[in-house]
């Protein structure tokens, strides 16, 4: 099952407000969704962004794809950063089933 982040439209006609939510790849827009991660409402000034960074950062961790837009609310709300780095710290010091010893980068 392919999860994405994205947009799922709520409000009424002309009055759009969005909610970013995990979903499965195949579901349609409006569809079935597994989880909300936040809100985006681009009709207020400034557009209000909610966003559960944790939650957010815990999906694309476990493999999930934003979507562009997705991808442009994560990186204002600071996701997108945390969740960079994350898998810094990842690759620096392995994924934790080691002998408690950080990898140290070979320089040559």
């Amino acid at each position: 099952m392919a999860v994405k982040l994205r947009l799922m439209r709520m409000g009424k006609k002309k009055q759009p407000t969005y909610r970013l939510v995990a979903a499965d790849g195949r579901s349609p827009r409006d569809g079935r969704f597994i989880e909300i991660v936040g809100t985006y409402d681009p009709r207020a000034e400034p557009s209000l962004i909610k966003i559960d960074n944790d939650r957010a950062v815990a999906w694309l961790q476990k493999g999930a794809q934003p979507t562009e837009r997705v991808q442009t609310l994560l990186k204002i709300s600071g996701a997108w950063e945390q969740f960079k780095d994350m898998q810094k710290m990842m690759r620096m010091f392995g994924k934790g089933g080691g002998k408690g010893r950080p990898r140290v980068p070979s320089f040559g």
